[in-house]
C-alpha cells in the first residue's frame, strides 16, 4: 500500500518558524532606525556639534580666501592632515597640504589621499580631513551594524529552528506510518520538552493500539472458529436425520445455515478490511477478464465493455463483482448488465438490471453496513454486500457510488485507478 506523503503545498514548518525570526529582526531594526532618526543619536548630534564648532573657529563664508587659508590652517595646525575646505557647490576655498578631491572628482585623481572624515558646515560648505575629525557617518554604521547583527543571528538561528522543526517531522513520518498500517512505527524520544513528551504521547498511543487491534484479530479468529464449529454440527446433524425433516423444514434450515455461513465470512472481511491496512500484495490482472468468469456463475448476467489491466488483489475484485452481480439476482429484475469502460488512466465498472433501481434519497443509505430497503422482492442477506464493495474499492484506490442513468434507473458505478502501463483495448 502507499507509504507516508508529504505535502509540498505549503511552506515548511521550520520555513515559517525560520522567516517569522527574520520578520521580527527586521521589524526590530526599522524599529531601532524609526527611533534614532525621531530622537537623533548621541553619534549623530556630535557630529552636529563638531560642524558647529568648526563653522565658529573658520572663517565665516563670505570671507576672502586669505582669511579662509589663513583660519584653516590654524585648525591643522599640529594635525598632520591633509584639508581641503569647500563651497556649497564643490568649489575649493582653502587647501592644507595636497587637496582632497571631492567624491565626483577622485576618479580623476586616484594618487590624492582619501577623506577619513566629511563635515558638512551649517552654511552649507564641506570640510574634508585626511586624519578623522569625529564619527564617520553614525547613521551608516549603525545600518550596517543593525544589518550584520541581523544576518549573524538569522545564520546561527537556521540550524537551531531546523533541528527542532527535524525532530517534528520525525513524529509526523511516525503518525502517518501508523496510519497507514505498520503498526510497529515509534518515534525517538528526544530532550525533556514538549515535543519529547508529544513523542512519549504518541509512542504509548500507538502501544495501545498495537494491543487492540492485535485482540481484535485474536477476536475475530476464535469468534470464526467458535461459531463454525456449532455450524458444522448442524449441518452434520441435519444430514444424519434428514429422512426424519420435514423437506421443506429441511429447505429452511440448510438456507439458515448458509446465511449464517455467508454472513460470518461478511463480517470477518468487513472487519479485516476496516481495521488497518494489510500488507496486501497486488499483481495485475484484467477486470473485464475477472468480470466474465463472476458472469458465468448467473444465467441472467450480460458483460460488455474493454479490457482493463490494472494492479489489485483479485481475490478481493471477485468478492466486488460477486457482490455486485448478487445483489442484482437477489434485489432486482433480471437480466443484470455489466459494463466496463476506460478512460483517463481509470476504469469504470457499471452495474444495473432490469428493474427501476434505486430510489435517489437511499443512494448513501445503501452503503451503511446491515443497512436493508424495505419492498424488496428478497430480504435474505446481512446487508454488508455493498458495504463491502465500497470498502474493497477504497482499498484499491478507487470509489463505489449509486448514480442515475440517463433513463431515471439507477446503477452501482465502481472506479479504480488503471495500471499506469496499461492502454486500453
Amino acid at each position: 500500500m502507499a507509504g507516508p506523503r508529504f505535502s509540498w503545498g505549503l511552506p515548511r514548518l521550520y520555513f515559517r518558524f525560520y522567516a517569522a525570526l527574520l520578520f521580527s529582526l527586521l521589524l526590530f531594526a526599522l524599529a531601532v532606525v524609526m527611533v534614532w532618526n525621531r530622537t537623533g543619536g548621541p553619534l549623530e548630534r556630535s557630529n552636529a556639534t563638531l560642524a558647529m564648532v568648526m563653522q565658529n573657529v573658520l572663517a565665516p563664508a563670505n570671507a576672502p580666501p586669505a582669511e579662509q587659508q589663513a583660519a584653516l590652517e590654524r585648525v591643522a595646525a599640529n594635525l598632520n592632515a591633509h584639508m581641503t575646505l569647500y563651497t556649497r557647490d564643490w568649489e575649493p576655498l582653502a587647501v592644507v597640504g595636497v587637496q582632497i578631491p571631492a567624491r565626483h572628482w577622485r576618479q580623476h585623481n586616484m594618487d590624492a589621499p582619501p577623506p577619513e572624515s566629511y563635515v558638512r558646515l551649517p552654511d552649507g560648505r564641506r570640510l574634508l580631513s585626511s586624519e578623522p575629525l569625529g564619527f564617520t557617518r553614525p547613521k551608516a554604521m549603525l545600518h550596517n551594524a543593525l544589518l550584520l547583527l541581523a544576518l549573524g543571528i538569522g545564520i546561527a538561528a537556521f540550524p537551531l529552528v531546523r533541528r527542532l522543526t527535524k525532530r517534528l517531522e520525525r513524529l509526523q513520518q511516525g503518525v502517518e506510518s501508523l496510519g497507514a498500517g505498520d503498526l510497529t512505527a515509534r518515534v525517538p524520544v528526544e530532550g525533556k520538552d514538549e515535543i519529547a513528551r508529544l513523542a512519549r504521547s504518541f509512542n504509548r498511543a500507538a502501544d495501545q493500539i498495537e494491543q487492540l487491534v492485535g485482540a481484535h484479530k485474536t477476536l475475530l479468529a476464535n469468534a470464526s472458529h467458535e461459531l463454525r464449529t456449532p455450524l458444522a454440527r448442524i449441518r452434520l446433524a441435519l444430514e444424519l436425520i434428514k429422512d426424519d425433516v420435514d423437506p421443506k423444514r429441511r429447505a429452511g434450515l440448510e438456507q439458515d445455515i448458509a446465511e449464517l455461513n455467508e454472513l460470518l465470512d461478511e463480517i470477518l472481511l468487513a472487519s479485516r478490511l476496516g481495521a488497518i491496512s494489510d500488507n496486501t500484495e497486488l499483481e495485475e490482472l484484467d477486470l473485464l477478464a475477472l468480470a466474465a468468469e463472476e458472469c458465468a456463475r448467473y444465467d441472467d448476467a450480460v458483460l460488455n465493455g474493454a479490457s482493463a489491466a490494472m494492479q489489485g488483489d483479485p481475490r478481493l475484485l471477485r468478492r466486488l463483482l460477486r457482490n455486485l452481480l448478487e445483489n442484482a439476482h437477489r434485489h432486482g429484475v433480471p437480466p443484470a448488465h455489466v459494463n466496463i469502460a476506460c478512460a483517463d488512466g481509470t476504469a469504470t465498472l457499471a452495474v444495473w438490471d432490469s428493474g427501476p433501481g434505486i430510489p435517489e434519497e437511499e443512494f448513501e443509505r445503501v452503503f451503511e453496513p446491515f443497512y436493508r430497503r424495505r419492498g424488496t422482492r428478497d430480504n435474505s442477506g446481512a446487508g454488508l454486500g455493498l458495504a463491502l464493495v465500497r470498502q474493497i474499492a477504497r482499498r484499491h484506490g478507487g470509489e463505489a457510488r449509486c448514480v442515475l442513468m440517463p433513463d431515471g434507473r439507477s446503477s452501482f458505478e465502481i472506479t479504480l485507478p488503471l495500471a499506469a502501463t496499461a492502454t486500453p483495448k
